[in-house]
């Protein structure tokens, strides 16, 4: 072999290594344990297929001793993303302060490696200790066929979601103590979905209420305006008092209902005064769609369609809204929901309690109702779409745009561009039941002085026709079933909307009680008062 060239066999296979630079060396030794590797080395075969249980318990070990080392980089290089965790587990020692860190691994399930971390949290003289459990996953490298740590936010900490970090440092905002309208606290431990409701709520308030600031471990979350969440307190400040305007009666209810189907949310309000008296989520995200959802309302919608018609003069309670079986507007052919029998003689309170489609399309048509016609009722009469609601915290106010086309009528129904969240439907039961819009609000404008949105309102008879056609549909219509049981004054209107992309339907139902009007919607599917009204009426059922 000519001068600088090398022979070498190693493990029986035969290897050419270059003026023994350590290049040709790393590319062989590369080859041979199949971590790649570049030109001139001898290639392995890339491994596939779900990592064994050995490869699962090593890559694991890796990057857990690496993590107790605060090595981030060389953790990070067990993981499939390495760029993400090693910004995320470098924030866990220089922003968070998490220090002394052990990190016991249970048995593994397959892929899927728990374990329990400890850690201290060291900050301004200040320390303590922090436990929390979490998983993560070992996958299959794509190109290298490595074993790799399957990187998510959660493997940091559960709590955590992309764009989210912890840190540790004074409180932007004062704690709050949130109190119901009874005076009772209110607690993340005794309501969980108003964890969210909650945080916003003082970040909003914190300082307004008169407290001040302690130390904390937070999760700093991404996007404008997101609350931090707290995750344990090191100096403790002086929490200042929020009084809110819910009821903890009705808001245990609607813990408890919501917990029957998952991605559902509810929101209970009182007509009289526009307090929201409930508000809870059943949602893996923590977005408080109950406030903030925007979605295709379904049938419920027929309660702003029925109004516009009563208002116009195209028809009334008792008079003519014919229910064929199919109705074609510019093209565009909709339906009934399957085995509804059609009804030509049908006045508008009997389509409406029986949720008849095709009622309402042909009505839309008739003078002097233009694509305008619905956006202007939605606005001036029911007080949405206007961006102006000053709820206490984030909420969405509701779309019905002005459209022409296949979408006119779409919308009519409850589908098409008209988007809703729990929280605008509600508010539109209250509107319908008492005749005035009474924008809803968690905490009271006097505390800083925030002005409400305002509207029109109905007439008097709109208002009235409209309650009795809800009663109707509670008592012999769609809502019957879900509704059943209920005292006292009631009416409901149920819903479902089609969503591009999802097998199922979504579920809606709004109804009121005496006064408490409520709304749900759930992702489970189903007709309106299959899903959506159990959670309704349970909420009802409290009494607020």
């Amino acid at each position: 072999m000519g001068k600088g060239v090398k022979a070498a066999v190693i493990g029986g296979v035969f290897a050419v290594m270059v003026g023994g630079a350590g290049y040709g060396t790393y590319n062989i030794m590369s080859a041979l344990n199949g971590d790649g590797g570049g030109t001139g080395g001898v290639a392995a075969e890339t491994k596939s297929g779900p990592p064994g249980t050995d490869e699962v318990k090593e890559t694991a070990a890796k990057f857990f001793t690496a993590w107790e080392k605060g090595a981030a980089a060389t953790a990070a290089s067990y993981t499939n993303n390495d760029a993400a965790a090693e910004e995320l587990l470098t924030a866990f020692g220089d922003d968070a302060h998490l220090t002394d860190v052990k990190i016991t691994p249970g048995a593994a399930r397959g892929i899927t490696v728990p374990y329990t971390v400890k850690a201290k949290v060291v900050y301004d003289g200040k320390s303590k200790p922090l436990t929390y459990r979490s998983e993560l996953k070992v996958v299959r490298g794509l190109t290298t066929g490595r074993a790799l740590v399957d990187w998510q936010p959660s493997v940091v900490h559960p709590e955590l979601k992309k764009g989210d970090t912890l840190v540790t440092e004074q409180s932007a905002t004062p704690p709050i103590e949130a109190v119901g309208r009874d005076g009772s606290e209110l607690t993340k431990e005794e309501y969980p979905s108003l964890g969210p409701v909650l945080d916003a709520l003082r970040d909003k308030y914190g300082e307004k209420a008169g407290g001040a600031p302690g130390v904390e471990l937070v999760i700093r979350h991404a996007g404008d305006g997101a609350a931090d969440t707290p995750l344990l307190t090191l100096a403790k400040g002086k929490p200042g008092k929020l009084t809110t305007t819910i009821s903890p009666s009705a808001q245990a209810a609607a813990e408890k209902a919501v917990k029957r189907f998952a991605q559902s949310s509810v929101v209970a309000v009182k007509p009289s005064t526009g307090e929201v008296l409930a508000v809870a989520n059943n949602r893996t995200d923590g977005f408080n769609a109950a406030f903030q959802g925007e979605a295709a309302p379904g049938s419920t919608m027929k309660i702003i369609t029925a109004a516009m018609l009563i208002d116009n003069g195209v028809t009334s309670m008792n008079g003519p809204a014919p229910c064929p079986d199919t109705a074609v507007w510019q093209s565009q052919t909709f339906k009934n929901l399957t085995n509804m029998k059609a009804n030509e003689s049908a006045t508008l309170a009997n389509s409406f309690m029986r949720s008849c489609n095709t009622a309402f399309i042909k009505l839309i048509d008739e003078k002097p109702l233009t694509d305008a016609s619905l956006t202007q009722e939605a606005e001036q009469r029911f007080g949405l779409g206007q961006d102006n609601w000053t709820t206490g915290i984030a909420s969405f106010d509701g779309s019905v745009p002005a459209v022409d086309g296949p979408d006119r009528a779409a919308g009519a129904i409850g589908q098409g561009q008209v988007q809703m969240s729990p929280l605008n439907m509600a508010s539109v039961t209250a509107t319908a039941i008492t005749g005035a819009f009474r924008q809803p609000y968690l905490v009271s404008p006097r505390l800083d002085g925030r002005e409400l949105a305002q509207a029109q309102g109905l007439r008097a008879s709109t208002a009235a026709q409209l309650k009795q056609m809800m009663r109707l549909t509670a008592t012999q219509g769609t809502a019957a079933q879900a509704m059943a049981g209920l005292g006292g004054d009631i009416g409901a209107k149920t819903g479902s909307a089609e969503v591009d992309g999802n097998a199922k339907s979504n579920s809606w139902f709004t109804g009121f009680r005496n006064d408490i009007a409520a709304a749900a919607m759930t992702e489970e599917g189903g007709h309106g008062g299959d899903a959506a009204g159990p959670i309704v009426a349970a909420v009802l059922r409290t009494g607020g």
